[in-house]
């Protein structure tokens, strides 16, 4: 088999290039004194011209994980983050939950605390920060949000960790994975050392749908006369679109998207029936869970005892999370586009024996999107003049300039029903752990893998602060990333508030109209911030105002200004 070899040189430098081999394209990395070795070896390789990661300079470290959230989210392929011991781990661990429950590969990594106090070797302690900073357990901080935990030991087993943990990452469900480096085994030599070139440890193939189970789940929707698709991360895979699409139309079956993560299905496409599938619960018969963790909420309102509930996914039962209750009369196993297409030729059989229902379904759900666009043309026209501005006219302002092609992330309160998305890969809401703050940093991973492509960032100003936009514009500047940050400043965290009205509507809060802890008063003005970083900035309060001020801001980007 093809080998490379490695002369000699330090483990940093060996880790370097095999992490090259592997198709990392990447290091985002925020840095500490157990970098030494790694920037030595970076500046060395350089040098003498050896491909390696491209380091990516991040102030903080929730940055470097979403760039690499985002950019895995474009390209497919995990990215590196390296961070700082154990406060560099923790500044990343509200990202890291968010990449371990969205099934986001990252390869996350951290240095670990030089263990040696007086010796030889190279890397050994050198200040007084690696006493108090040394864990008994560094990797415990990351264990339950990571699929696998390891440290690298020695040069020997280098080639086989950076392969396990690629694997690890990249086989479904796939997610993170945490490395911690020892500063003295990053320093230490190697002497021709030689790695399989490309690799022997190829990942595992994706998990398939039983047959016997898609035949079953097939009769059952054979016979439904309202069966309902509720999805919520359907568009992961772009080629889930397609194949969700497909089986929709074939059968007339409506798909609804309870906070969606991906555009999974075409704005126009005739099954699509809104963002909200609470009010088809009472009526369905059947509902298939494409990939949606919460299909409904159990307290507010849930299908009939009698409606048979079906689950699609590559973990149909989210078996990570410690409780959820959902019935599944029938659960199938397999990465989504594969089962929706194995249903959909499965249906393909049972379609003339089920025209008497199919038809008039397409008629009634035809009639709901009409009666859909109605009701959102009449939210339109109010919003059109209202004050403070309505997010449906944000909405609808930034859907009059972007393209098809372009890239919508919704950390806010964005109206996606008042955007039109064709495209598979132009919309995204990542947040899946709860961590705020991801937007930002995704949007800069997402930008760094398309850069002819028009990347429009949308946050609530909670959210704004939490994805630490100092760091982030920096980073927009210096990687020259023009990015539209738009922040729907509210001057609170609205879900706080609306939280605790829904569990105390009659309470002291809600009677008084004052909920501490909800509020930013006085405001921020956020559009300083990007001109900190030589980027445009400008507040709008006019709705009139808006279309003129976000053409200003894209004429700003076609200059490559953020």
């Amino acid at each position: 088999m093809p080998k490379k070899v490695i002369a000699n040189g330090s483990v940093a430098e060996a880790f370097l290039q095999i992490m090259a081999d592997r198709g990392v394209d990447y290091l985002f990395g925020n840095a500490g004194t157990d970098f030494a070795p790694l920037i030595e070896a970076y500046s060395k390789l350089r040098a003498g011209g050896i491909k390696v990661p491209e380091p990516i300079t991040c102030p903080h470290e929730n940055v470097a994980m979403a760039m690499a959230q985002g950019y895995y989210a474009m390209t497919g392929r995990p990215q590196w983050v390296m961070v700082h011991v154990n406060v560099g781990t923790a500044n990343a661990m509200c990202m890291l939950i968010n990449a371990y429950r969205g099934n986001v590969p990252i390869l996350f990594s951290a240095g670990r605390t030089p263990f040696s106090e007086s010796s030889t070797l190279m890397g050994s302690r050198s200040g007084e920060i690696h006493w108090p900073q040394e864990m008994f357990d560094q990797r415990a901080m990351a264990r339950e949000v990571v699929k696998w935990d390891y440290e690298l030991p020695n040069a020997e087993v280098l080639e086989t960790t950076v392969d396990r943990a690629l694997n690890t990452a990249m086989s479904y469900p796939r997610g993170p994975i945490y490395l911690t480096l020892p500063r003295e085994v990053l320093a230490g030599p190697v002497s021709n050392l030689s790695f399989d070139s490309p690799t022997r440890h190829a990942h595992a193939s994706p998990p398939m749908p039983d047959p016997e189970a898609v035949a079953r789940a097939a009769a059952m929707i054979a016979k439904a006369e309202n069966p309902l698709i509720i999805t919520a991360s359907a568009g992961l895979d772009f080629e889930d679109v397609d194949a969700l699409g497909n089986l929709a139309n074939r059968f007339a079956i409506p798909v609804t998207q309870r906070k969606p993560r991906y555009m999974c299905l075409g704005t126009d496409h005739p099954m699509n029936a809104g963002y909200n599938p609470d009010p088809m619960l009472d009526a369905a018969d059947v509902i298939i869970v494409a990939d949606c963790d919460v299909p409904w909420i159990p307290s507010k309102k849930a299908p009939g005892d009698d409606c048979k509930i079906i689950h699609l996914g590559a973990d149909p039962l989210f078996e990570n999370y410690p409780i959820r209750g959902f019935p599944a009369d029938i659960a199938i196993t397999g990465v989504l586009k594969s089962t929706l297409r194995a249903l959909d030729a499965a249906l393909e059989a049972e379609e003339r024996g089920a025209q008497s229902r199919i038809e008039p379904r397409r008629k009634r759900i035809a009639a709901l999107r009409e009666k859909q666009a109605e009701q959102r043309k009449a939210v339109l026209e109010k919003a059109r003049t209202d004050s403070p501005i309505h997010p449906a006219w944000v909405s609808h302002c930034i859907d009059q300039v972007k393209d098809d092609d372009a890239i919508v992330l919704k950390e806010s309160q964005l109206m996606h029903h008042h955007m039109t998305f064709k495209k598979p890969g132009t919309f995204f809401s990542l947040g899946y752990g709860g961590g705020l703050g991801w937007s930002l940093g995704t949007a800069l991973g997402m930008k760094i893998a398309n850069r002819d492509r028009q990347v429009f960032c949308t946050t609530g100003d909670g959210a704004y602060m939490f994805g630490n936009p100092v760091s982030a514009h920096y980073v927009a500047a210096a990687e020259k990333l023009p990015v539209l940050f738009m922040v729907f400043n509210n001057s609170m965290w609205n879900a706080v508030r609306r939280n605790t009205r829904e569990v105390y509507p009659d309470g002291f809060a809600a009677k008084s109209n004052w909920e501490p802890l909800t509020y930013f008063q006085p405001g921020t003005a956020y559009e300083k911030i990007a001109q900190v970083s030589d980027g445009y900035g400008e507040k709008v309060e006019d709705p009139a105002e808006l279309p003129k001020a976000i053409d200003r801001a894209m004429n700003e980007i076609a200059k490559g200004r953020q």
